[in-house]
């Protein structure tokens, strides 16, 4: 008598262990869910509460840039206002650009954040943005992003 065996399973299971441990091969690149942009981060840290002020302008453009190194694009604006043309750092790409509130060149701005030298020149990593009557919250008072996940997103 002839036994009919059945290989699906030990064929299944071995392709399963294959593919775990082609996996965990990999090496760690870290947590890749904020881009760079998390919480405890150099650039992070530059958000001083102290140095937080207000200024209105025009945006003259809108760029994207990779503020230091091991960070995803980031967008800036260049804002003129009375006294100077300054950059302004609003966030990741990847959130800023999901957003409801969009951003034009010409668009009238009033920006609340903390002034920083930002290589080796004056910007502004904004907490909030105003934009005719609608105001968009980056960062808490103490300089939290909205996107960290910290729980932190109104004040």
């Amino acid at each position: 008598m002839k036994m009919k065996i059945n290989m699906t399973g030990p064929v299944v299971l071995v392709l399963c262990l294959l593919l775990a441990s082609a996996s965990f091969a990999q090496p760690w690149r870290g947590w890749r869910g904020s881009g760079g942009w998390g919480m405890g981060t150099a650039y992070q840290r530059m958000f001083n509460p102290a140095t937080v002020e207000t200024v209105a302008g025009e945006i003259l453009t809108i760029e994207k840039s990779i503020p230091m190194q091991g960070m995803t694009d980031g967008i800036h604006l260049q804002v003129k206002t009375e006294n100077e043309t300054i950059p302004v750092h609003l966030g990741p790409e990847w959130y800023i650009e999901r957003l409801d509130m969009q951003f034009s060149e010409g668009d009238a701005i009033e920006v609340k954040g903390s002034r920083v030298i930002f290589e080796e020149k004056p910007a502004i990593i904004a907490a909030e943005i105003k934009k005719g009557e609608e105001i968009l919250v980056l960062r808490n008072d103490t300089g939290v992003p909205v996107w960290s996940g910290m729980g932190m997103r109104m004040r």
